[in-house]
């Protein structure tokens, strides 16, 4: 994923949040970062989700496994979502 053209972050006043969301030519991507081996959906996730119109919802966590919690729900390893190519920089492999 080229770099987002606008990036927030989302709450609601019922308590409902989303670490990041990303705008990119149209499409809505939401990121959560969590620091457990094995992440769980959580209502936060759904509420954002629905209200947000996400396209996915990609769930970033130190493991080393990228897998599916639910449609559009993915379980995303910190590692492989930020690779260094040589010389320097970053993109961001979504």
């Amino acid at each position: 994923m080229a770099a987002p053209d606008e990036a927030y972050f989302w709450a609601t006043h019922a308590g409902a949040e989303l670490d990041l969301l990303l705008f990119q030519h149209g499409a809505r991507v939401g990121i959560e970062i969590k620091r457990v081996d094995a992440p769980k959906i959580t209502p936060s996730m759904r509420i954002a989700l629905d209200d947000l119109g996400l396209e996915r919802l990609l769930v970033v966590y130190p493991g080393d496994k990228r897998y599916w919690l639910a449609e559009r729900i993915e379980a995303v390893p910190f590692a492989a979502l930020i690779r260094a190519p040589r010389g320097g920089g970053g993109s961001l492999v979504v």
